[in-house]
């Protein structure tokens, strides 16, 4: 990254439309290199499309997407991870008959120069193996770095599934409704979890918890009905009369950060 781009992430009147229905509507959005954000909107806003449309699995109608002052709209999502964009998804999306260990080394091998070579055998390679054992550490999964995906706990999953995203490297991490379905106790572990992971690097994230939102993001962007029309701190989001009228009302203005957070 060059020091003269201020912005990791770019999105200049981004439209994306199905057939004849608009979904996202003239998006604009920068977010500064090394900034978290949260997206945030009601059931219907575009928000799994604008993150589709970032991370690659979609092309824009039209618009343009930047990543390090780059343009990387209509790139496969292939070649935006080599460029340091990385994402989860909502529903995790591991090899579940492959160890904790084995899914973070899969992760990691591209970004360590490691191509298609069949001759190689996995178990030599030793700096894989060390970057995917520090990884765990990280991750807090050391100790069950030889367990099955299918026989992690659900928390378990979704921190390698963090793991697995910041594997390679990337400066750049989009997270889609990382806390999902977990307890209250389990979101404040997690949410610390990914503080700690995720410092020095940009972080979106799609976020239904409010107080997640509040406990994480340093910015928030509102989107409704495919258009951003609100992108500041937590503080003066809250206090937006649009916002409140638009989607979040009374939750907004009681919500609170995770205890531990």
């Amino acid at each position: 990254m060059t020091a003269a781009c201020e912005y990791a992430v770019e999105l200049l009147d981004v439209h994306k439309t199905f057939g004849k229905t608009p979904i996202i509507r003239g998006a604009t959005l920068q977010v500064r290199a090394g900034e978290r954000v949260a997206i945030i909107g009601p059931n219907g806003a575009g928000k799994s499309t604008l993150f589709n449309l970032v991370s690659g699995r979609l092309a824009p109608t039209r618009g343009r997407i930047l990543l390090d002052g780059a343009r990387i709209d209509g790139l496969p999502p292939y070649r935006i991870y080599r460029r340091g964009l990385a994402r989860s998804f909502q529903v995790s999306n591991l090899f579940t008959h492959l160890s904790a260990f084995e899914n973070v080394r899969c992760a990691l091998l591209w970004s360590l120069g490691y191509r298609y070579a069949f001759w190689k055998f996995l178990a030599g390679l030793d700096d894989a193996n060390d970057r995917a054992d520090e990884v765990l550490e990280m991750i807090r999964l050391d100790k069950r770095r030889d367990v099955l995906v299918t026989n992690l706990t659900y928390a378990e999953q979704r921190a390698l599934e963090i793991g697995v995203t910041i594997a390679g490297g990337a400066h750049v991490i989009l997270l889609d409704e990382p806390t999902a379905g977990m307890s209250k106790s389990e979101t404040a572990r997690f949410v610390a979890l990914i503080r700690e992971v995720t410092a020095g690097k940009t972080l979106l994230t799609v976020e239904h918890d409010m107080g997640v939102v509040f406990g994480l993001a340093e910015r928030i962007a509102v989107l409704v009905y495919g258009e951003v029309i609100a992108f500041d701190t937590p503080e003066r989001v809250r206090a937006d009369a649009r916002v409140q009228e638009a989607y979040l009302g009374p939750v907004l203005a009681g919500a609170r950060a995770p205890a531990g957070v």
